[in-house]
């Protein structure tokens, strides 16, 4: 796989701006559209990103390489201090640290807004992400059988949390 140009030493991590919502859709709708790592066929609109709870980016230059957010875990004032994570890096930018540096600096902002556990449902066949996330200090908590349907098979979602300290 050819990394173009730098990894995360080189990358400008920043809290997303309206002009980086079509990149950070591209970059999601590439993965509904094409993979199970995610279990959603509705794509994602600049619409959809604005209203995420917090979105940071990845970048060198103009050009967004990664995202992630967080956004509610469930409804309701008892959980307000837990979030839910997403995060995707472009595909050929894999393997450079960006996406550990994007978590990094997400887990701080979730931290300073008073966030106290985030919660990453992984598919549960995808060993690479699951990998990513426990170098990153998320426990596995549990398995969810078959709660995911896409391409005509059912799919299972290993949670994993993090507890902000």
């Amino acid at each position: 796989m050819s990394r173009a140009g730098g990894g995360a030493s080189h990358a400008k991590l920043s809290t997303a701006e309206p002009q980086d919502y079509a990149a950070i859709a591209a970059i999601w709708n590439d993965v509904i559209r094409n993979t199970s790592l995610t279990f959603t066929t509705a794509e994602k609109t600049e619409a959809d990103i604005a209203a995420l709870e917090c979105v940071m980016v990845a970048r060198i230059e103009a050009e967004v390489l990664a995202f992630a957010a967080y956004f509610p875990f469930r409804g309701g004032p008892g959980y307000a201090r837990t979030a839910e994570i997403s995060i995707y890096v472009k595909p050929d930018r894999h393997g450079a640290g960006i996406g550990l540096a994007l978590l990094s600096a997400l887990e701080g902002r979730a931290k300073e807004s008073g966030k106290h556990v985030l919660i990453a449902g992984i598919n549960t066949e995808n060993a690479n992400g699951r990998g990513f996330f426990e170098r990153a200090g998320y426990q596995e908590m549990g398995t969810l059988s078959e709660v995911g349907h896409k391409n005509g098979r059912f799919l299972s979602l290993t949670l994993a949390q993090k507890t902000l300290r």
